[in-house]
């Protein structure tokens, strides 16, 4: 299975699930993992996109260390999904919008905790490396992006 199968698996679990977890490491070396609501936009293949409040502590980590890992997983936990890459956090105002607009009306408890829209930035997260695991088959499929 190559790189954009298990991106085309990912796509299905977005639409099913909504969400995923993000993890990013802190300036003493520990993860931080939190439920995230991202998205795939189809103009740039290879990233995921999420939005946060530029307060909150996972825009610090990723700014000090890129490194992030996401994870995503069918309801009945037949297909699993694992990214590796590199996060960005990215502050222009015509991406915000495609983002919100990609997962707005899934943001509802988000925005009972960050109500302040001009507080947002986007996380872009370049995919480097995507593995599926289907726990039911025992089969598991890594594969590296290929960027440029």
């Amino acid at each position: 299975m190559d790189f954009n199968q298990i991106v085309s698996v990912l796509h299905s679990l977005l639409e099913e699930s909504k969400v995923g977890v993000l993890t990013t490491v802190d300036d003493r070396g520990y993860p931080h993992s939190r439920w995230m609501t991202p998205a795939l936009l189809p103009r740039f293949p290879g990233r995921l996109f999420a939005v946060t409040g530029s307060r909150f502590g996972k825009v610090g980590f990723i700014r000090e260390n890129p490194k992030v890992e996401w994870a995503f997983q069918s309801r009945t936990l037949d297909r699993i999904v694992s990214l590796k890459g590199r996060a960005f956090v990215v502050d222009e105002p015509e991406l915000k919008v495609e983002v919100l607009e990609a997962i707005g009306p899934n943001l509802q408890v988000f925005w009972r905790i960050n109500p302040k829209a001009g507080d947002l930035v986007v996380l872009e997260t370049e995919i480097e490396e995507a593995t599926l695991f289907l726990p039911l088959k025992q089969e598991s499929f890594r594969a590296e992006a290929s960027h440029g």
